[in-house]
């Protein structure tokens, strides 16, 4: 596969609006995780932006399966918007500390809860797509590959590590660091060269993001000692 059937071939048959549609998602994605890595609360906002555009996107070309988790990121955004407005004294920013032996086992159990969601709306995934319709469809996970199992697991990993974040907790960027990276070659293999490369952008930020969170931290607690 060369660089213009990566990067060129998969758009031209996209019109401008959805190309000026996609690229203003990923603008206002990245945007947002500059934002989480500053510990601001316009993480949120922005990608609020993100995810419904998202959803605008998938739901036309017929990916109901793939826009219903993105609709779950968007109320997942709301749901850490709220909590950051409660734990910020300028309702900027916030303070950010480790996970507790309860949030890591609470964590554990919203991974596996995940899981079982997204295989489930897998599964459901051909009567989804067909308008919610039955006819000619086979429920299954037959017509799943490599790729889509690999989003089942990601998909989970960014579902707790946006549970992470909206707690003000470290761990966040680690769940982003092993999604982001797994979703690299995952989109090259879907033939979405551009959205892998955001994915790219994404790991870096994300490495940045947790040794920023991890610094704040440290010079925190030299403070107070």
């Amino acid at each position: 596969m060369n660089l213009y059937d990566l990067f060129v071939k998969p758009y031209e048959n996209y019109s401008g609006l959805q190309i000026l549609l996609e690229a203003t998602g990923t603008f206002f994605g990245i945007l947002s995780v500059y934002f989480s890595i500053k510990k601001n609360i316009w993480v949120y906002p922005t990608g609020i932006i993100s995810t419904l555009i998202y959803v605008y996107i998938l739901f036309n070309f017929g990916l109901l399966g793939d826009c219903m988790i993105n609709v779950y990121y968007t109320a997942m955004s709301i749901y850490g918007w709220i909590l950051w407005s409660k734990n910020s004294e300028d309702h900027i920013h916030v303070e950010v500390s480790w996970a507790t032996k309860k949030e890591r086992i609470f964590a554990g159990v919203l991974f596996v809860l995940s899981m079982a969601l997204v295989t489930l709306i897998y599964y459901y995934k051909p009567y989804i797509d067909n308008q919610f319709s039955m006819e000619g469809t086979h429920l299954g996970l037959y017509h799943l590959d490599w790729a889509n199992w690999l989003d089942v697991i990601t998909t989970s990993i960014f579902l707790v590590g946006m549970w992470f974040m909206a707690r003000q907790r470290i761990e966040n960027w680690i769940f982003w660091i092993i999604g982001d990276f797994i979703c690299i070659p995952m989109m090259i293999f879907k033939e979405l060269g551009i959205t892998s490369v955001q994915y790219l952008v994404f790991t870096i930020m994300a490495i940045l993001g947790y040794l920023n969170w991890k610094k704040s931290l440290k010079e925190k607690s030299t403070i107070k000692s």
